[in-house]
């Protein structure tokens, strides 16, 4: 059976050379096929992980990063993380593992000289 239209709710996860691109929802109905098809991607060449595109998170999306970490460090390389969305921060800092996951600052908003 052929679909003829994307399915908006989606969840896919793919690898672009050295970036994992996430894009739709990250919800606990979905987390644990995306952390595992995400391991599956990993080698052992430094990653970026790309979340610009994920659309809706829940707690759940927590766990999933660290268990990343924990998998890529086990082959001694790293990840970064990329164009996470705001709401995935508040998360990361409620939950007190901001050390933990490497998030850069969101980007600087231009200041008005008026």
């Amino acid at each position: 059976m052929t679909v003829s239209r994307a399915d908006p709710y989606a969840t896919m996860i793919f690898r672009d050379n050295n970036r994992v691109i996430v894009q739709g929802p990250v919800t606990i109905g979905n987390v644990v096929r995306l952390m595992q098809e995400g391991i599956a991607l990993f080698d052992d060449q430094p990653l970026t992980i790309d979340l610009e595109k994920v659309s809706e998170v829940d707690s759940t999306i927590v766990s999933m990063l660290l268990e990343w970490l924990r998998a890529t460090r086990k082959n001694t390389h790293t990840l970064q993380f990329i164009n996470v969305p705001e709401n995935l921060t508040s998360l990361i800092q409620l939950y007190g593992v901001a050390e933990l996951i490497p998030i850069p600052p969101p980007p600087a908003t231009a200041q008005s000289t008026s």
